[in-house]
This record gives structure tokens, sequence and C-alpha cells, in this order.
């Protein structure tokens, strides 16, 4: 699947890894559209890109608004070659903390914008890439989602976010094989330490000593790195079912 001349919808594209992804589908002579309910992030960033990119306000848990959004999509391009899930959020939170047990709402809420919200933008955008032409490969369209380390090496404080992540991992291979027949590939990266949004507040020096957890290179991820696997995803056909560990061989310790 040719990155130039495809038109990739993303999830969570105002910001970070998405807005990383964004930019390099819009070097490579494709077309991004952003799927973000962040208007604020994501204007400047389709002024800035041009007519390589789109932007409809979109909640991922809302199948009304994503269904408009993938129509707009379809209603403006013609098409969806690919998909790249950024969308989500975390919290902080022990099962039991000095402020009492775990808030079943905060749990629910990452586990509806992570998980679910993933699966549905999965599902309603499938049923459109199933109308594609295949191309030489047989292929109608690339999904690509967005996990984290944190599905394997959850820390303490992290049971929402890692179970919310472990869910994309473990519904991957599944998804892979149900489209399979349809000619739709579905892939996960599961990022490491990322210099993103999540880590914006924090001093260099805080920084610099969280890139030093990793083995090599010493340093956190940048989403340029994460955006050149996506578009190496979507052009390696071989790519399916499986989640890739993007981390520098990190493997995180309890806290």
């Amino acid at each position: 699947m040719k990155v130039e001349n495809g038109v990739v919808v993303v999830t969570g594209g105002a910001s970070g890894l998405g807005e990383a992804t964004v930019r390099q589908i819009a070097s490579k002579g494709g077309k991004a559209v952003i799927l973000d309910l962040s208007e604020e992030k994501a204007l400047p960033l389709k002024e800035e890109l041009g007519g390589s990119v789109h932007f409809v306000q979109t909640d991922v848990t809302d199948e009304i608004s994503v269904q408009q959004a993938l129509d707009e999509t379809v209603e403006k391009y013609g098409k969806i070659n690919a998909l790249v899930n950024c969308a989500g959020i975390g919290v902080a939170e022990k099962t039991i903390g000095k402020k009492g047990v775990h808030s079943l709402s905060r749990f629910a809420k990452v586990v509806q914008v992570n998980l679910i919200g993933t699966f549905n933008v999965i599902r309603l955008t499938s049923e459109i890439m199933a109308k594609n032409e295949p191309n030489e490969d047989g292929e109608r369209g690339v999904i690509v989602n967005t996990a984290s380390v944190a599905a394997f090496d959850g820390q303490i404080g992290q049971v929402a976010y890692s179970a919310s992540k472990g869910g994309i991992v473990g519904m991957t291979l599944p998804i892979a094989r149900d489209l399979a027949p349809l000619g739709i590939r579905v892939m996960t990266v599961a990022p490491g330490l990322f210099d993103t949004p999540l880590f914006a507040s924090l001093p260099e020096e805080a920084k610099s000593a969280l890139g030093k957890m990793t083995p090599f290179p010493s340093r956190l991820g940048f989403p340029a790195e994460y955006a050149l696997l996506v578009s190496s995803i979507m052009e390696n056909p071989m790519l399916n079912g499986e989640t890739i560990r993007l981390d520098g061989a990190i493997r995180m310790q309890p806290r």
C-alpha cells in the first residue's frame, strides 16, 4: 500500500504521535484526515500543511461522530486507504491508593477511549475499505493501531492504561484474521517512552532521566520515528496481525 496518493485517516492526529504521522503522510504525497476533538491544535496543522490535510472534529467513542467523519472523508477524497489509531488518554491511579480504591468511572473512561474507541473506528472504517478496488497485492486497506509497552510492562498506577492497551494488542490478530479475506491488513505499534505532549510539562532534566531508562538509544523516542514505522507498515504487505514494540529495548520497571 503506497502512501503516495493514499488517503489516510489518523485519529488523535492533532498532536503527538498522530501529528507526526500526519506530517509523514503529507511529506510522502498522501492525504491525511485528522479525526480529533481538538480544533485548537488541528486547525493550525491543517493550515501549515495545506491541501494535504483535512480535519473533522470527532469523538472516537461516538458511533455517529465517527461515521459522519468517515462519510465526509469519502465525500471529499472518494476513498480511505489506511487508518492510523493514535487517539488515547491515560490516568495514574493505583487499585488501592492513599485516597481509596481506584475510581471505576476513570477506569471505564480510559478503556472507553483507548480500547473501545479504537475498535469503533476500525469497524466503521473497514466497512468502507472493503469497497476499495484491490491493488496488485490484493490489498484494500491497512489499519495501524497504537498500544504501548505498558500493555506488557504495566507500572504501578497504570492499571487502567495497561488494560486498555493490552486489549488493543489482544484484538490485533483476531481482527487481522477477520479482515484478511477482504484484503485489509491490521498491525499494532507498542511505543516505549516517546517525547509526546504527555511529557511536555516536564523539565529537560526529567525528560533526560526518563530517556536514560532506554538501553539504546538512551533518550525519549521521537514522534517522527513512530511515523516512520507507520509508513513502513503501510508499504510492506507481509506485515499483518502483529504488534511491534518500538521501544529501544526498554522493559519498564514496577515504578
